[in-house]
């Protein structure tokens, strides 16, 4: 039975991988910040070593976006140098390495959706960090390992846009929600759910990049909208542009993922968006 290492188990992915995890004929030790320094190389290969892992999902992360653009040290300490520790531990002990990234890697000034081989060109700190992440797995290349890139993660687990919509709908008569940005939001349950299926067929020479979303083309107004509407919130959704809500990180306007290289190599089939965002406002009770 393969013995899986997760890291950042208290957060969306992490958090939807643990209740996943009763499913699947895998061991799992589930580690956060507090049981697991992955900032220190030594403290994983020892866990690693202790604990005969041969399996690694990477799900922590520094995810503030706005608070990195002052806090780099500490987002590349996370986002960055963490990742390269992993990746030297994967390969030198020749163990899969699943490592989460972002959509903040791409500027936004694209045309159609992203695919994994267009031009990576962060817009700030965060993107930045998660993109050198990516660049020094690549460089060490630890074999039959993936990276996963996402946008716009929800869950029912840690703060994210569905839940703050839930939130202010009920506080608020009217909200301004930015419609000039264009993505695919990602319930992390899918996200968790895809990354276990595809894990035992997982083989490559080269670290390989796969985008990962749910399907359809939304903006964040769009979102807040089917929140509101699902929940049955009399909130009214007013359309802002990006301009209007300025923030000290600047967001890609168009990130877009296409999907279509990890359906056909893993042969899986995702979910559409609202159906999605149905099931997880179901499970945390707000679907009227």
């Amino acid at each position: 039975m393969p013995n899986i290492l997760v890291t950042g188990s208290n957060g969306q992915v992490g958090s939807e991988l643990r209740e996943l995890s009763f499913g699947y004929k895998y061991n799992f030790f589930f580690t956060d910040r507090t049981t697991l320094d992955i900032t220190d190389e030594d403290a994983i290969d020892a866990f690693v070593k202790q604990n005969s892992v041969d399996t690694i999902i990477n799900a922590a992360a520094y995810t503030a976006v706005d608070k990195a653009e002052e806090d780099r040290l500490n987002a590349d300490r996370v986002n960055h140098l963490a990742v390269k520790y992993l990746a030297k531990i994967a390969k030198s002990r020749a163990i899969k390495l699943i490592h989460i990234s972002t959509d903040y890697v791409f500027d936004g000034k694209n045309y159609k959706p992203y695919n994994e081989k267009d031009t990576t060109n962060p817009n700030g700190v965060y993107g930045d960090t998660k993109l050198a992440g990516e660049n020094v797995m690549c460089e060490i290349n630890p074999k039959n390992s993936i990276i996963l890139r996402a946008s716009w993660v929800y869950s029912s687990y840690g703060a994210n846009f569905v839940k703050t919509m839930l939130c202010l709908g009920k506080e608020r008569d009217t909200l301004g929600v930015i419609f000039d940005q264009i993505g695919t939001p990602t319930y992390a349950k899918d996200l968790a759910k895809a990354i276990l299926d595809v894990l035992p067929a997982i083989k490559s020479e080269k670290v390989a990049i796969y985008n990962y979303s749910n399907e359809g083309v939304l903006s964040w107004y769009d979102f807040a909208k089917e929140i509101m509407k699902m929940a049955k919130i009399e909130c009214l959704i007013n359309p802002i542009e990006t301009k209007e809500y300025p923030t000290p990180a600047k967001r890609p306007h168009y990130s877009l993922l296409n999907k279509a290289k990890i359906k056909k190599e893993f042969n899986i089939t995702i979910p559409f968006w609202k159906d999605s965002l149905d099931e997880c406002l179901k499970k945390m009770g707000e679907r009227k």
